[in-house]
Protein backbone atom coordinates (compact mmCIF):
# COMPACT_ATOMS: atom_id res chain seq x y z
CA UNK A 1 0.00 0.00 0.00
CA UNK A 2 2.94 2.38 0.91
CA UNK A 3 4.32 1.52 -2.19
CA UNK A 4 1.03 2.51 -4.57
CA UNK A 5 0.72 5.60 -2.13
CA UNK A 6 4.20 6.45 -3.22
CA UNK A 7 3.80 5.79 -7.12
CA UNK A 8 0.62 8.08 -6.78
CA UNK A 9 2.88 10.50 -5.33
CA UNK A 10 5.47 10.41 -8.41
CA UNK A 11 2.93 9.90 -10.79
CA UNK A 12 1.52 13.67 -9.64
CA UNK A 13 4.59 15.28 -10.54
CA UNK A 14 4.64 13.33 -14.28
CA UNK A 15 0.96 13.70 -14.98
CA UNK A 16 1.48 17.54 -14.29
CA UNK A 17 5.44 17.54 -16.29
CA UNK A 18 3.46 15.78 -18.86
CA UNK A 19 0.78 18.44 -19.89
CA UNK A 20 3.69 21.07 -19.18
CA UNK A 21 5.68 19.05 -22.42
CA UNK A 22 1.81 18.94 -24.44
CA UNK A 23 1.67 23.04 -23.68
CA UNK A 24 5.02 24.14 -23.95
CA UNK A 25 4.92 22.07 -27.94
CA UNK A 26 1.47 23.62 -28.28
CA UNK A 27 3.16 27.13 -27.47
CA UNK A 28 5.64 26.63 -30.17
CA UNK A 29 3.53 25.33 -32.65
CA UNK A 30 1.16 28.29 -32.12
CA UNK A 31 3.90 31.14 -32.41
CA UNK A 32 5.90 29.93 -35.53
CA UNK A 33 2.34 30.14 -37.09
CA UNK A 34 2.04 33.40 -35.15
CA UNK A 35 5.41 34.80 -35.88
CA UNK A 36 7.50 32.32 -38.03
CA UNK A 37 10.80 30.19 -36.34
CA UNK A 38 11.61 33.32 -34.13
CA UNK A 39 7.92 32.90 -32.79
CA UNK A 40 8.63 28.98 -31.34
CA UNK A 41 10.24 30.35 -27.78
CA UNK A 42 8.22 32.70 -26.91
CA UNK A 43 4.76 30.80 -27.95
CA UNK A 44 6.69 27.98 -25.98
CA UNK A 45 6.97 30.31 -22.96
CA UNK A 46 3.51 31.97 -23.22
CA UNK A 47 2.06 28.84 -22.94
CA UNK A 48 4.39 27.31 -20.54
CA UNK A 49 3.55 29.68 -17.82
CA UNK A 50 0.23 29.52 -18.83
CA UNK A 51 0.22 25.19 -17.94
CA UNK A 52 2.44 26.24 -14.08
CA UNK A 53 -0.57 28.89 -13.89
CA UNK A 54 -3.00 26.30 -14.67
CA UNK A 55 -1.02 23.60 -12.20
CA UNK A 56 -0.93 25.72 -9.12
CA UNK A 57 -4.56 26.23 -9.64
CA UNK A 58 -5.41 22.61 -10.20
CA UNK A 59 -3.40 21.85 -6.61
CA UNK A 60 -4.66 24.71 -4.41
CA UNK A 61 -7.98 25.67 -5.96
CA UNK A 62 -9.39 22.42 -7.92
CA UNK A 63 -11.26 20.39 -4.93
CA UNK A 64 -13.53 23.65 -4.46
CA UNK A 65 -14.00 24.18 -8.12
CA UNK A 66 -15.30 20.63 -8.73
CA UNK A 67 -17.30 20.74 -5.48
CA UNK A 68 -19.16 24.00 -6.94
CA UNK A 69 -19.49 22.20 -10.65
CA UNK A 70 -21.05 19.39 -8.91
CA UNK A 71 -23.36 22.02 -6.64
CA UNK A 72 -21.86 20.54 -3.78
CA UNK A 73 -22.75 21.86 0.17
CA UNK A 74 -21.09 21.16 3.10
CA UNK A 75 -23.41 18.44 4.91
CA UNK A 76 -25.31 19.83 8.13
CA UNK A 77 -24.01 17.73 11.00
CA UNK A 78 -27.25 17.26 12.77
CA UNK A 79 -29.38 16.66 9.42
CA UNK A 80 -26.76 13.92 8.20
CA UNK A 81 -25.13 12.37 11.58
CA UNK A 82 -25.72 8.98 10.39
CA UNK A 83 -23.55 9.99 7.48
CA UNK A 84 -20.92 11.67 9.65
CA UNK A 85 -20.56 8.77 12.04
CA UNK A 86 -19.92 6.47 9.51
CA UNK A 87 -16.78 9.40 8.32
CA UNK A 88 -15.26 9.69 11.71
CA UNK A 89 -14.95 6.06 12.56
CA UNK A 90 -13.41 5.33 9.05
CA UNK A 91 -10.91 8.52 9.18
CA UNK A 92 -9.83 6.79 12.81
CA UNK A 93 -9.88 3.26 11.72
CA UNK A 94 -7.28 4.57 8.61
CA UNK A 95 -5.80 6.72 10.59
CA UNK A 96 -6.87 10.25 8.32
CA UNK A 97 -7.71 13.26 9.23
CA UNK A 98 -11.53 13.72 9.30
CA UNK A 99 -12.60 15.36 5.40
CA UNK A 100 -15.00 17.62 5.02
CA UNK A 101 -18.05 16.00 4.12
CA UNK A 102 -20.26 17.38 1.40
CA UNK A 103 -23.92 16.12 0.22
CA UNK A 104 -25.24 17.12 -3.61
CA UNK A 105 -29.15 17.11 -3.71
CA UNK A 106 -29.67 14.59 -6.46
CA UNK A 107 -31.48 11.45 -6.81
CA UNK A 108 -28.82 9.63 -8.60
CA UNK A 109 -26.82 7.64 -6.35
CA UNK A 110 -23.30 8.33 -6.25
CA UNK A 111 -20.23 9.54 -4.51
CA UNK A 112 -16.57 10.81 -5.09
CA UNK A 113 -13.38 12.14 -3.12
CA UNK A 114 -11.28 15.09 -3.46
CA UNK A 115 -8.69 17.39 -2.31
CA UNK A 116 -4.67 17.30 -2.67
CA UNK A 117 -3.82 15.28 0.35
CA UNK A 118 -5.62 13.64 3.45
CA UNK A 119 -5.34 17.38 4.97
CA UNK A 120 -7.11 19.28 2.84
CA UNK A 121 -9.84 16.43 1.41
CA UNK A 122 -13.45 15.98 1.29
CA UNK A 123 -15.60 13.66 0.54
CA UNK A 124 -19.32 13.89 -1.49
CA UNK A 125 -22.49 11.74 -1.57
CA UNK A 126 -25.55 12.42 -3.55
CA UNK A 127 -28.76 12.65 -1.58
CA UNK A 128 -29.97 10.02 -3.96
CA UNK A 129 -26.96 7.39 -2.40
CA UNK A 130 -28.06 8.08 1.40
CA UNK A 131 -31.58 7.66 0.72
CA UNK A 132 -31.29 4.15 -1.39
CA UNK A 133 -28.38 2.90 1.03
CA UNK A 134 -28.35 1.35 4.81
CA UNK A 135 -25.76 1.77 6.79
CA UNK A 136 -23.31 -1.30 6.19
CA UNK A 137 -23.70 -0.19 2.34
CA UNK A 138 -22.95 3.61 3.08
CA UNK A 139 -20.16 2.45 5.33
CA UNK A 140 -18.81 0.52 1.92
CA UNK A 141 -19.40 3.12 -0.07
CA UNK A 142 -17.32 5.58 1.89
CA UNK A 143 -14.68 3.10 2.56
CA UNK A 144 -13.91 3.11 -1.10
CA UNK A 145 -13.73 7.11 -0.83
CA UNK A 146 -11.60 7.07 2.00
CA UNK A 147 -9.37 5.08 0.28
CA UNK A 148 -9.17 7.15 -2.91
CA UNK A 149 -7.92 10.02 -0.09
CA UNK A 150 -5.17 7.62 1.54
CA UNK A 151 -3.64 6.34 -1.81
CA UNK A 152 -3.51 10.13 -3.27
CA UNK A 153 -5.46 9.34 -5.82
CA UNK A 154 -7.67 12.12 -5.31
CA UNK A 155 -4.67 14.47 -6.34
CA UNK A 156 -4.05 12.65 -8.89
CA UNK A 157 -7.03 12.58 -10.38
CA UNK A 158 -7.80 16.35 -9.28
CA UNK A 159 -4.82 17.82 -11.09
CA UNK A 160 -5.59 15.81 -14.49
CA UNK A 161 -9.39 16.66 -14.19
CA UNK A 162 -8.88 20.69 -13.71
CA UNK A 163 -6.31 20.73 -16.27
CA UNK A 164 -8.94 18.84 -18.71
CA UNK A 165 -11.51 21.26 -17.54
CA UNK A 166 -9.12 24.42 -17.94
CA UNK A 167 -8.24 23.29 -21.88
CA UNK A 168 -11.53 23.15 -22.51
CA UNK A 169 -12.85 26.44 -21.41
CA UNK A 170 -9.98 27.75 -23.26
CA UNK A 171 -11.14 25.46 -26.38
CA UNK A 172 -14.78 26.68 -26.24
CA UNK A 173 -13.89 30.65 -25.71
CA UNK A 174 -11.87 30.26 -29.03
CA UNK A 175 -14.40 28.54 -30.73
CA UNK A 176 -17.66 30.51 -29.75
CA UNK A 177 -15.11 33.54 -30.63
CA UNK A 178 -14.38 32.96 -34.08
CA UNK A 179 -17.64 33.32 -35.34
CA UNK A 180 -17.39 36.56 -33.88
CA UNK A 181 -13.58 37.52 -35.52
CA UNK A 182 -13.54 39.32 -39.64
CA UNK A 183 -9.57 37.54 -39.46
CA UNK A 184 -7.97 36.36 -42.56
CA UNK A 185 -4.52 34.61 -43.38
CA UNK A 186 -2.19 34.17 -40.82
CA UNK A 187 -4.20 35.28 -37.82
CA UNK A 188 -7.50 33.31 -38.75
CA UNK A 189 -4.91 30.38 -38.78
CA UNK A 190 -3.26 31.12 -34.89
CA UNK A 191 -6.86 31.05 -34.27
CA UNK A 192 -7.54 28.06 -35.37
CA UNK A 193 -4.66 26.32 -34.48
CA UNK A 194 -4.99 27.32 -31.07
CA UNK A 195 -8.60 26.39 -31.07
CA UNK A 196 -7.11 22.94 -32.53
CA UNK A 197 -4.72 22.30 -30.03
CA UNK A 198 -6.98 22.94 -26.68
CA UNK A 199 -9.51 20.42 -28.06
CA UNK A 200 -6.85 17.67 -28.43
CA UNK A 201 -5.87 18.56 -24.60
CA UNK A 202 -9.43 19.04 -23.37
CA UNK A 203 -10.78 16.20 -25.63
CA UNK A 204 -8.16 13.51 -26.49
CA UNK A 205 -4.83 13.66 -24.56
CA UNK A 206 -6.35 14.58 -21.13
CA UNK A 207 -9.01 12.00 -21.15
CA UNK A 208 -6.68 9.81 -22.22
CA UNK A 209 -4.32 10.46 -19.45
CA UNK A 210 -7.50 9.94 -17.26
CA UNK A 211 -8.38 6.80 -18.50
CA UNK A 212 -5.01 4.93 -17.86
CA UNK A 213 -5.07 6.40 -14.40
CA UNK A 214 -8.78 6.06 -13.31
CA UNK A 215 -9.26 1.91 -13.91
CA UNK A 216 -6.88 0.71 -11.79
CA UNK A 217 -7.40 2.85 -8.95
CA UNK A 218 -10.90 2.01 -9.14
CA UNK A 219 -10.15 -1.72 -8.29
CA UNK A 220 -8.09 -0.73 -5.85
CA UNK A 221 -10.07 1.45 -4.14
CA UNK A 222 -12.64 -1.19 -3.61
CA UNK A 223 -9.45 -3.46 -2.09
CA UNK A 224 -8.86 -0.83 0.20
CA UNK A 225 -11.92 -0.40 1.33
CA UNK A 226 -12.64 -3.72 2.20
CA UNK A 227 -9.39 -4.19 3.82
CA UNK A 228 -10.57 -1.27 6.31
CA UNK A 229 -13.85 -2.42 6.93
CA UNK A 230 -13.10 -6.27 6.95
CA UNK A 231 -16.96 -6.51 5.17
CA UNK A 232 -16.97 -7.35 1.15
CA UNK A 233 -20.51 -7.53 1.89
CA UNK A 234 -21.22 -3.62 2.53
CA UNK A 235 -19.70 -2.65 -0.79
CA UNK A 236 -21.02 -5.61 -3.15
CA UNK A 237 -24.75 -4.59 -2.09
CA UNK A 238 -23.99 -1.25 -2.95
CA UNK A 239 -22.73 -1.57 -6.35
CA UNK A 240 -25.48 -3.95 -7.01
CA UNK A 241 -27.34 -1.09 -6.21
CA UNK A 242 -25.98 1.04 -7.60
CA UNK A 243 -25.72 -0.58 -11.27
CA UNK A 244 -29.51 -0.54 -11.50
CA UNK A 245 -29.33 3.15 -11.88
CA UNK A 246 -28.55 4.52 -15.47
CA UNK A 247 -29.17 7.86 -14.59
CA UNK A 248 -26.22 10.53 -14.03
CA UNK A 249 -26.46 13.14 -11.45
CA UNK A 250 -28.35 16.34 -13.01
CA UNK A 251 -25.22 18.17 -13.00
CA UNK A 252 -22.75 15.64 -14.30
CA UNK A 253 -19.66 16.86 -15.63
CA UNK A 254 -17.62 14.53 -17.50
CA UNK A 255 -14.69 15.57 -16.44
CA UNK A 256 -15.44 14.89 -12.89
CA UNK A 257 -16.98 11.39 -14.04
CA UNK A 258 -13.58 9.47 -13.24
CA UNK A 259 -13.59 10.86 -9.77
CA UNK A 260 -17.15 9.26 -8.94
CA UNK A 261 -17.65 5.45 -7.44
CA UNK A 262 -19.64 4.66 -11.21
CA UNK A 263 -20.26 5.97 -14.27
CA UNK A 264 -23.35 5.43 -14.90
CA UNK A 265 -22.96 6.19 -18.65
CA UNK A 266 -20.96 3.50 -18.69
CA UNK A 267 -23.71 1.02 -17.67
CA UNK A 268 -24.43 0.21 -21.56
CA UNK A 269 -22.49 0.07 -25.03
CA UNK A 270 -20.36 -1.79 -27.09
CA UNK A 271 -16.85 -3.44 -26.62
CA UNK A 272 -15.44 -0.32 -28.41
CA UNK A 273 -17.05 1.76 -26.31
CA UNK A 274 -15.90 0.37 -23.15
CA UNK A 275 -12.35 0.49 -23.99
CA UNK A 276 -12.57 3.89 -23.52
CA UNK A 277 -14.47 3.74 -19.72
CA UNK A 278 -13.13 5.10 -16.96
CA UNK A 279 -14.56 2.34 -14.67
CA UNK A 280 -13.73 -1.25 -14.68
CA UNK A 281 -17.25 -2.71 -15.42
CA UNK A 282 -19.20 -2.81 -12.34
CA UNK A 283 -19.91 -6.58 -12.86
CA UNK A 284 -16.27 -6.97 -13.00
CA UNK A 285 -15.72 -4.94 -9.54
CA UNK A 286 -18.22 -6.99 -8.14
CA UNK A 287 -17.06 -10.39 -8.64
CA UNK A 288 -13.45 -9.03 -7.11
CA UNK A 289 -15.32 -8.52 -3.94
CA UNK A 290 -17.34 -11.64 -3.98
CA UNK A 291 -14.29 -13.65 -4.28
CA UNK A 292 -12.39 -11.83 -1.48
CA UNK A 293 -15.91 -12.40 0.49
CA UNK A 294 -15.34 -16.27 -0.22
CA UNK A 295 -12.09 -16.45 1.01
CA UNK A 296 -12.63 -14.98 4.52
CA UNK A 297 -15.74 -17.34 4.79
CA UNK A 298 -13.38 -20.34 4.32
Amino acid sequence: MYHQISRNKRNSILVVAGFLIVWLAAGSIIGVLASGEGGAVAGAILLGLLGVAAALYAYYFGSATVLSAMGAREADPRQYQQLYNVVQALAIGDGLPLPKVYVIEDASPNAFATGRDPNHAAVTVTTGLLQMMNREELEGVLAHEMSHIKNFDVRLLLVVTTMIGMAALIASAFWNSVGRMRMRGQGALVVLAIGLVFTLIAFIVGPLMQLALSRQRESLADVSGVELTRNPTGLISALQKIAQNDRPPERFNHAVAAMMIDNPEEHHGSLFSHLFDTHPPIAERIAALQRIASVQQT
